[in-house]
C-alpha cells in the first residue's frame, strides 16, 4: 500500500456505491462469474462491468479468465487494510471518550466532598 490516504479514499469511493457493495456482499461467500454476479442487477453488461472495473482499479477485487468465463474474487487484503483503518480510528475515539469519562468522574467525585 504505497499510499495510505490514496488507498482509503480509492476504497471507500469504490464502496460508496450500493451496486459495488452488494458485488463485495456476494464474493464473500466465494469466487463467482461475471454472469452470476450480474444476474442480480437490473443493468446493462457493460454498465455492470464498469463497476466490476471501480472494485478492481481499487484492489477490492481481482478477476481471471477460465475458459470463456470470467471469475471474480474478493481480495481479502484490501479488506483488512480498511478494516485496520477504521480500527484505529475507533481506536482513536474510544480513548478519548475513555479520557473525558474520567475526567467527569474525578469532576463529580471532587464535587462529592
Amino acid at each position: 500500500m504505497p499510499n495510505n490516504d490514496s488507498f482509503i479514499e480509492t476504497t471507500f469511493s469504490a464502496l460508496a456505491d450500493p451496486t459495488r457493495r452488494a458485488v463485495v456482499q456476494a464474493l464473500s461467500t466465494g469466487p463467482a462469474a461475471v454472469s452470476q454476479l450480474a444476474q442480480p442487477f437490473d443493468m446493462a453488461l457493460p454498465s455492470f462491468t464498469q463497476h466490476l472495473g471501480v472494485l478492481e482499479a481499487a484492489g477490492l477485487i481481482t478477476s481471471e479468465r477460465q475458459g470463456r468465463t470470467r471469475v471474480c474474487s474478493l481480495n481479502l487484503d484490501a479488506l483488512r487494510n480498511a478494516e485496520d483503518w477504521l480500527a484505529a480510528h475507533r481506536r482513536n475515539a474510544e480513548a478519548r471518550l475513555d479520557r473525558l469519562e474520567a475526567h467527569l468522574m474525578t469532576q463529580q467525585q471532587g464535587e462529592a466532598q
